[in-house]
């Protein structure tokens, strides 16, 4: 179809939004071909598009997104695919596909990019790059508080607070927390927590913090420390050193040798930590990011590294899916377009090599940047000198590093499979495994995992737990099946197998080839029979069981289909790739469960206390930030929330400090 613009044209965030609206995509497979009929209303639809920038987007026969795109000119882009002869084979193979096209007009091709890669996001069409680099990045956040907090954080940015970053990974921020703690003392604490301090905590008997909240240091002497601390984020090391140094001199003079020497500290501290820094920019370029991308051995690799305030603070590798016959120019254009949609973008981005569309990309970042609205304009450059060359030349080696670890390690994975394949016997087309298991506490809140093994790699993506409900602690489980016994790990395996499997026997999903039971024969028995029942007979099911001393490279693998049980030596490759699935299918599951029982606890915990009802316990949990800020609360406090009375907030806080 085609969407033909209204009176009123859509906005910006109209567009965003538009994406969401749209049908999830589906797997990978390759579509059947449509029918002559489809194939004729196609062409006729493409003859009479407008002649206006848009987005396309085609379709296979059953619905699924094959592939967005945006243009200039809606009639001469989408009806080159079906004028010309020469395309590639991934594009004849897509063509052969199509059955249907659906189009949006827009206004202009700076909105058809940010419309197209909010629709890439959210479909993932198999023809289309994709860089799956869906979380957040993380920023260190000084709040708007009378007394800032210093704090990591993630998702979307209020005005209220002062942010520095996006940075590269959470270890940077994390370890930026602590380094100015130890120079600048500022409060790391919670909210609910620092207004009801009594008493300095341990922070600040470490000298990891100077206890604003019981007015250890005066409101002036935190504000300078904080202002210091932004000062230092921005990289201005050497303007906060000379203050530092005048206030020093100004305190000694004074006789107040206590307040000199604290001053003291703090510069001896802010040298060790500019010594620390590894790569360092003597330009006058706060903020930058460095794209680089690489293809070796048709492997394609971008390294974003990240420059703040100054000081280079790490930087990451992203593997593109659906990367053939991309060039780096190409690959390089779409990370561009995917990774800083909705986020803050730095006002220099140094690239090699240059973009495809870079003029375009540019304009585009800076319009949602804000620029020729008090806002600042974005520069993509592809040709720097002197140590932004430098800069460039680093992040290409990393990403030649990092795609020769990645073959090497795919090497390795694959060496692991065929030996596996090898000791046991499985079919040599055997490629995904699936392995679960069950965690609990004493029968309470039984979890489940699922984890998968595909194309020669965990696929964090198709995880999926299962909470089992059980007579004791009703979980969330489908209704259709029978609460268990708790700490019946048997009937637990029963359940987590039929809701799984009894979907995929009826078409929903992918067919394993292996599935690993981690547990000996009395749970192997009962995946037997559940896959029995359901008709399920393609899988190999195999039981990893612990050897008699449950030590590492003692298991015992009991397979059902060959009627034997094998002990693989502890150095063989297979034997490594079971343990890899295995551990991860035992992490996955132990998280979910301390997650689902932590969460529980503290709605009980409140849900004890009569009176308290699913909506006052969501107010209390949120104006105070968790059960333990509710806990710290004074009485006073808890009757100034909404819906809690003076007798009521008694009860609270009787309930829970007694």
């Amino acid at each position: 179809m085609t969407a033909v613009p209204e009176a009123t044209e859509p906005t910006m965030p109209q567009l965003a939004d538009s994406a969401a609206a749209l049908p999830d995509a589906a797997p990978a497979e390759a579509a059947a071909e449509p029918s002559d009929e489809a194939r004729a209303a196609l062409l006729l639809q493409v003859k009479n598009l407008p002649d206006l920038p848009g987005v396309y987007r085609y379709l296979a026969s059953d619905g699924t997104v094959l592939y967005v795109g945006k243009a200039i000119s809606l009639k001469k882009r989408v009806g080159s695919y079906f004028i010309k002869n020469d395309h590639s084979p991934r594009i004849r193979l897509m063509l052969n596909q199509v059955a249907a096209l659906e189009t949006t007009v827009v206004r202009s091709e700076a909105e058809a990019l940010v419309l197209e890669n909010n629709l890439i996001k959210a479909l993932s069409p198999r023809y289309n790059i994709l860089f799956r680099d869906d979380k957040s990045y993380p920023y260190l956040v000084l709040t708007g508080h009378a007394s800032p907090r210093l704090a990591y954080y993630r998702g979307a940015l209020d005005k209220r607070h002062t942010y520095f970053g996006p940075f590269p990974n959470g270890y940077v921020v994390k370890e930026s927390i602590q380094l100015l703690q130890k120079v600048f003392q500022l409060r790391t604490c919670e909210d609910s927590v620092f207004s009801n301090r009594s008493r300095a905590c341990l922070l600040h008997q470490i000298k990891r913090c100077s206890a604003p909240c019981v007015n250890a240091i005066s409101p002036e002497a935190y504000r300078r420390d904080v202002n210091n601390a932004m000062l230092f984020l921005s990289g201005k090391e050497n303007e906060v050193l000379q203050q530092l140094e005048e206030r020093m001199q100004t305190l000694a003079a004074n006789w107040e040798f206590e307040a000199a020497a604290a001053v003291r500290d703090q510069i001896q501290a802010l040298a060790k930590v500019q010594e620390k820094q590894f790569v360092s920019s003597n330009s006058s370029d706060g903020d930058a990011d460095i794209l680089a991308c690489v293809e070796e051995g048709g492997v394609l690799c971008v390294n974003l590294a990240m420059v703040r305030g100054g000081r280079h603070v790490g930087d990451k590798n992203l593997f593109p899916s659906h990367a053939d016959e991309y060039t780096p120019a190409e690959a390089l254009s779409a990370f561009i377009a995917q990774h800083y949609l909705e986020r803050t973008v730095p006002p220099l981005i140094f690239c090699s090599p240059e973009p495809d569309g870079a003029s375009l990309l540019a304009a585009s970042l800076s319009e949602q940047m804000g620029a020729g609205k008090g806002g600042r304009r974005v520069v993509i450059n592809s040709n720097p000198n002197g140590e932004r060359r430098v800069w460039l030349e680093m992040a290409a080696k990393n990403a030649q590093l990092a795609i020769l670890q990645r073959k090497s390690l795919q090497a390795s994975q694959a060496g692991r499979l065929a030996a596996l394949v090898e000791a046991l016997g499985l079919p040599e087309e055997t490629q995904r495994i699936e392995c679960f298991d069950i965690s609990h506490t004493m029968g309470e809140l039984t979890v489940a995992s699922c984890v998968v093994y595909d194309q020669q790699d965990m696929q964090p993506k198709e995880y999926r737990r299962f909470n089992i409900a059980t007579t004791v602690s009703p979980g969330k489980g489908d209704s259709e099946f029978a609460p268990i016994t708790p700490g019946d790990d048997y009937a637990a395996m029963r359940q987590v197998l039929q809701r799984r499997y009894s979907k995929i026997a009826a078409g929903e999903g992918k067919m394993p080839d292996v599935i690993l039971i981690d547990g000996g024969k009395g749970q192997l028995g009962v995946a037997l029979d559940i896959l029995d029942e359901i008709g399920l007979v393609e899988p190999w099911v195999i039981g990893v069981a612990k050897g008699e001393t449950r030590k590492a490279g003692l298991e015992q693998l009991i397979i059902p289909r060959l009627g034997k049980t094998l002990q693989l030596k502890r150095d063989h490759p297979g034997l490594h790739l079971i343990q890899q699935i295995r551990d991860e299918s035992h992490r996955f599951a132990i998280t979910g469960h301390r997650a689902r029982r932590a969460k529980a606890r503290i709605a009980s915990t409140l849900e004890d206390i009569e009176g308290i009802g699913p909506k006052r316990r969501q107010k209390l949990l949120a104006r105070f930030g968790g059960l333990q800020g509710v806990k710290a609360a004074s009485v006073d406090d808890l009757a100034a929330v909404e819906g809690i009375n003076q007798a009521l907030a008694e009860k609270i806080y009787s309930a829970l400090r007694g």
